[in-house]
């Protein structure tokens, strides 16, 4: 059983104390850079005085999206594909960058004809999260998009995306599946529970 302070019982999300001024930078210098990635040293120093060597990935500016497919059939549309980072294929949502002179909306009907080949006449944003921000300064725009039609696009993959139709009635077992690990795969699916639930029409 979890035990709870007195005092702590006094405290809500919106009455904790935060930290509103972020450190002063005293410098900033790319410390390395490859096709991919610039990472910068951050030397900062804090309200308190205390200062501290922090790194961190630079963001394009531009940001990405992932987007939550949902056919008139009620299947959610995945990819599987090859990920680097942990050498296997995984199980998500398409994704991807969001190229200059885009609106978040543009890429995810770009993407979704690239990666699954639909379009869509309907998306709607669900939230815009950060992607480990202790190291990283980008923002993902997750979106739900309804109302399909056929278009593709060629993508820019090595190799073609396995596409995956899942029952939306079945979401939860996605969260079972061994190859559904993604962490905004992940928030995807339980955004978009939230929004259906909330039943709201708008289409």
């Amino acid at each position: 059983m979890i035990k709870h302070n007195c005092h702590d019982s006094k405290l809500t999300p919106m009455t904790q104390k935060k930290h509103p001024i972020p450190p002063q930078i005293l410098s900033n210098k790319v410390v390395a850079k490859s096709r991919l990635f610039t990472v910068e040293s951050l030397e900062l120093k804090f309200s308190n005085n205390e200062e501290r060597q922090y790194e961190r990935i630079r963001g394009g500016g531009r940001g990405a999206v992932m987007i939550v497919p949902l056919t008139k059939d009620n299947e959610l549309l995945l990819v599987r594909e090859y990920c680097a980072g942990t050498n296997d294929y995984q199980l998500g949502f398409p994704k991807g960058l969001i190229d200059p002179g885009e609106t978040p909306e543009q890429a995810a009907n770009r993407e979704l004809k690239e990666e699954v080949g639909f379009g869509a006449d309907y998306l709607k944003r669900l939230k815009a999260v950060s992607i480990a921000p202790s190291h990283f300064n980008t923002t993902m725009h997750i979106m739900v998009a309804k109302q399909l039609y056929s278009q593709a696009l060629p993508g820019d993959e090595p190799e073609p995306l396995v596409v995956v139709k899942w029952p939306l009635t079945d979401w939860r077992s996605l969260l079972t599946q061994d190859d559904f690990t993604e962490a905004r795969s992940v928030a995807a699916l339980l955004l978009l529970d939230q929004y259906l639930a909330s039943g709201v029409i708008d289409e």
